[in-house]
């Protein structure tokens, strides 16, 4: 204990105390890096952010280096700061070669603007996601068919840029899809990694069409190798189907007036008594993720995942 003791009252009184102070300022150089530094810790996050704080920093470092060598004279405290310049300046050209690597085409930049980049997804991040679509974007024609009932595969995933769709069962009108939904959300999440199946739905380009899809595959590896792109994409496409789904229970009535609720798939018996319970005409698959808005008894079909 009382080594202890000697040492820290070494440590506390044995070096000189500043009896007096100095009375002259530093020079101007001294207190433009103290600003400098001062601001440039109040950067924030992402590749901007980095930018901001390596670039400040570096200023205040080579300011604090010039007030070493011209006022100071002291060799250890200009070598030091020089160093941390330095370093902030290679960051500072290693983040700004990031940022010029990091680019995309124009429909790219709005799509990250619009749906990634306010869930807080970096551009590292979603160049992984472009990468994985082979940086396309696929042209649909007016009156062409994405995917036709009961012939085309489920071989990918793909979300709509621009344009309008129409979704149709059996002729009959289910709902539209507009830009930054799925086209196929529901078939999707209606298959396992290893099943394959085809469209119940025909999907029809009332506009031309913009859309961006990712194969089946590709995405799955990706999801395999980055488990926050998967959770992300679960997200969205749940996000995605609950909009459908309340697309298409705004369409629904059981009679009288009354409408049906998929929140509340009970609540029209206490509505109507009267009206004896329906039994649904096709058991709950997964491989029947849509169904027809005619009546209660076609809501089925819906796939509840």
């Amino acid at each position: 204990m009382g080594e202890n003791a000697s040492f820290w009252e070494s440590l506390i009184y044995a070096h000189p105390t500043c009896t007096t102070w100095k009375q002259e300022a530093e020079g101007s150089i001294y207190h433009l890096a103290s600003i400098l530094f001062v601001v440039g810790f109040m950067g924030g996050s992402g590749f901007f952010g980095l930018l901001y704080v390596f670039s400040l920093l570096g200023l205040g470092f080579l300011c604090s280096s010039v007030w070493a060598w011209l006022d100071v004279c002291a060799a250890d405290i200009f070598s030091w700061n020089f160093i941390l310049f330095a370093i902030c300046f290679v960051q500072f050209i290693y983040v700004t070669y990031q940022v010029r690597s990091v680019s995309f085409d124009r429909e790219f930049q709005e799509l990250y603007s619009a749906l990634f980049q306010p869930l807080g997804i970096s551009l590292t991040v979603y160049r992984k996601i472009v990468l994985c679509c082979d940086a396309e974007v696929v042209t649909l024609e007016k009156e062409h068919c994405y995917a036709m009932q009961g012939k085309t595969p489920i071989d990918k995933l793909s979300l709509l840029v621009s344009g309008r769709i129409r979704v149709t069962v059996d002729g009959e009108f289910l709902h539209y899809i507009f830009p930054l939904q799925f086209l196929d959300s529901p078939e999707w999440d209606s298959l396992r990694p290893t099943e394959e199946g085809i469209f119940q739905v025909t999907l029809t380009a009332e506009t031309d069409c913009r859309y961006v899809a990712w194969r089946r595959k590709k995405l799955y590896l990706l999801f395999a190798k980055h488990r926050f792109i998967s959770r992300l994409f679960s997200i969205l496409i749940g996000s995605d189907i609950a909009e459908k789904l309340y697309a298409l229970n705004d369409r629904v009535h059981v009679g009288k007036g009354f409408r049906y609720d998929i929140r509340l798939p009970n609540f029209y018996h206490v509505l109507l008594p009267e009206t004896p319970p329906v039994q649904p005409s096709h058991r709950l698959q997964r491989g029947s993720p849509r169904c027809k808005p005619t009546g209660v008894t076609n809501c089925g079909s819906f796939s509840t995942h």
